[in-house]
C-alpha cells in the first residue's frame, strides 16, 4: 500500500519548509547579489556596462528567479492541501491569488532578458547607438520592477488569507499566522506605494520588507524544524 499524504504529512510539511526557505534565499540572491550589485540608479550607461561585463551573472539571476517560481508550485499545492478543511473558500482564493502571482512573475522575467539581447551585440541591436541600447535596457529593468510589484499585490492577498487560516486552524503557532498576515500587509503597502506614490515607496523600501522577511523566514523554519501540529490537522 502506497503511503498517503496523511501518513507522510510531516515529511511533506518539512519538505515544503525547505522549498520555502530556498525561495527566500533565491529571492535575496536575485535582488541583492545580482541586481543589487549590477544596477546603478540614474546611470543607465553604467548599468549596461555592468551587464555587458558579466552577462553570466545576470543570466544566473534570471535562472534563480525562475527556480524560485518553480518551487512556488509544490508549496502552493501543500498549503492548499493543508488548509482546505479549515475554510475551503478562503483557501481556494489564496491558492488562486498565489498562482496568479507566480504566473505573472514568470512572464515578467522576459523583461530581464531584454538587456541581455540588446547588449549582446546582435545584428538587430546594431542599428541603435550605445546610449540608446543602455536606455532601452534600463527601461526594461524598470518595467520589471513595476511588474514585480504588481505580481506581489496578489501574493500579499494570499499571505493575508493564509495568515488568517493559520490562526484559525492552530496548525502552526498563531503568532506565525499574525506575522504572515503582517508580511502580506507590508507587501500590499509597498506595491501600492510603488504604483501610486513612487517617492513614498523609495522611503519605505527596504525597511518595509523587514517584517516580510521575518514572517516568511519564521514560517519556513518552523515548517522545516517543528513541522505541523498533526493532531489538530487530523481533527480539522
Amino acid at each position: 500500500m502506497k503511503p498517503s499524504f496523511e501518513q507522510e504529512l510531516q515529511f511533506y510539511v518539512r519538505l515544503g519548509g525547505v522549498f520555502y526557505l530556498a525561495i527566500i534565499m533565491l529571492g535575496l540572491f536575485g535582488e541583492l547579489i545580482v541586481r543589487g550589485s549590477m544596477l546603478v540608479p540614474t546611470d543607465a550607461t553604467a548599468t549596461a556596462q555592468n551587464i555587458t561585463a558579466a552577462p553570466g551573472l545576470w543570466g544566473l539571476g534570471i535562472v534563480g528567479d525562475l527556480t524560485m517560481q518553480l518551487l512556488d508550485i509544490p508549496v502552493i499545492v501543500l498549503f492548499y492541501l493543508l488548509f482546505k478543511r479549515v475554510n475551503a473558500g478562503l483557501n481556494l482564493m489564496a491558492t488562486f491569488f498565489n498562482l496568479i502571482q507566480t504566473a505573472m512573475l514568470v512572464a515578467n522575467k522576459l523583461l530581464l532578458v531584454v538587456p541581455l539581447v540588446l547588449l549582446a551585440g546582435t545584428a538587430t541591436a546594431s542599428v541603435f547607438s550605445a546610449e540608446q541600447l543602455a536606455a532601452w535596457s534600463a527601461l526594461a529593468i524598470e518595467l520589471h520592477a513595476y511588474g514585480f510589484g504588481i505580481g506581489l499585490i496578489f501574493f500579499a492577498l494570499a499571505c493575508l488569507l493564509r495568515g488568517y487560516l493559520i490562526i484559525k486552524s492552530g496548525f502552526f503557532p498563531a503568532i506565525i499566522g499574525g506575522m504572515l498576515a503582517l508580511a502580506g500587509l507590508c507587501y500590499l503597502i509597498n506595491s501600492l506605494a510603488l504604483l501610486l506614490a513612487a517617492d513614498l515607496a523609495s522611503h519605505l523600501f527596504p525597511w518595509i520588507m523587514l517584517p516580510v522577511l521575518a514572517g516568511e523566514l519564521t514560517l519556513s523554519l518552523w515548517m522545516m524544524i517543528k513541522g505541523i501540529h498533526s493532531s489538530k490537522w487530523q481533527h480539522s
